[in-house]
C-alpha cells in the first residue's frame, strides 16, 4: 500500500493501461452481440419475402401466360397509346355517327368533348343528339355495346317527340330524341 501512495501517478497509468483494453474488449463484445441480434431480427423479416420471391419464380410461366391473357383483354377494351387522342375522338365521332345512321337514327348534332386524363387512361368522349324510333335506338345501343374496343355510354337522356294535340303522343311508332355521351379509353404510354 505504501507503494501506491508514493507512486500514485504510475499506479493510475498502470490502472488505465489495464482498464482501457478491458473496456475496449467489452465494447467490442457487446457491439458484436447487438449486431448478431439485429441480424437475426432481419433474417426473420427477410425470410418470408424470400419465400414469396421463390413462389413467384415457381409460377413465372403461369404469371407470364396470365399477363398475355390480360393484355389481350385490355386491347379489346381500350385503344393503344400510339393513337393520338384528338384523332381518336374524330374516329369515334365518325364511327358512332355511321352506326347510328345505319340503325335508322338521325344525328342532328355531335360534339367532341375535352379529353379527360386519369392515372392510366385518357377518356375520349363524344356527345350526340339523335332522333328516331325506339326500336332504332335499341338497335343502335346494341351495336354500341358490341363495338371493340369498348364504347361506354356515359349518359343517355331521351325525350319523346310529341305530335298532334298537346299532351298526346304520336302513336305506336313514336319517335324520340336522345342525347348520348359516349366514351372510349386510350391507354397512356
Amino acid at each position: 500500500m505504501n507503494w501506491l501512495r508514493t507512486h500514485r501517478r504510475i499506479a493510475v497509468l498502470l490502472g488505465l493501461t489495464l482498464v482501457l483494453p478491458i473496456y475496449l474488449y467489452l465494447q467490442t463484445v457487446f457491439g458484436l452481440l447487438g449486431l448478431a441480434f439485429e441480424y437475426r431480427g432481419d433474417a426473420g423479416r427477410i425470410t418470408p419475402r424470400l419465400e414469396r420471391l421463390q413462389g413467384l419464380e415457381n409460377f413465372e410461366d403461369q404469371l407470364r401466360e396470365q399477363q398475355s391473357v390480360a393484355k389481350e383483354r385490355l386491347d379489346a377494351l381500350v385503344y393503344p397509346p400510339e393513337q393520338d387522342a384528338s384523332a381518336l375522338a374524330a374516329l369515334l365521332q365518325a364511327e358512332v355517327r355511321q352506326l347510328l345512321t345505319r340503325e335508322g337514327m338521325t344525328v342532328s348534332n355531335s360534339q367532341v368533348m375535352p379529353v379527360r386524363q386519369d392515372e392510366v387512361f385518357d377518356r375520349v368522349a363524344v356527345k350526340l343528339t339523335v332522333s328516331g324510333s325506339l326500336g332504332s335506338l335499341d338497335a343502335a345501343l346494341r351495336g354500341i355495346a358490341d363495338a371493340r374496343p369498348r364504347i361506354v355510354v356515359e349518359s343517355l337522356d331521351t325525350f319523346p317527340e310529341r305530335g298532334g294535340r298537346r299532351g298526346q303522343t304520336a302513336g305506336p311508332s313514336q319517335t324520340l330524341t336522345a342525347v348520348l355521351q359516349l366514351m372510349v379509353l386510350r391507354a397512356l404510354p
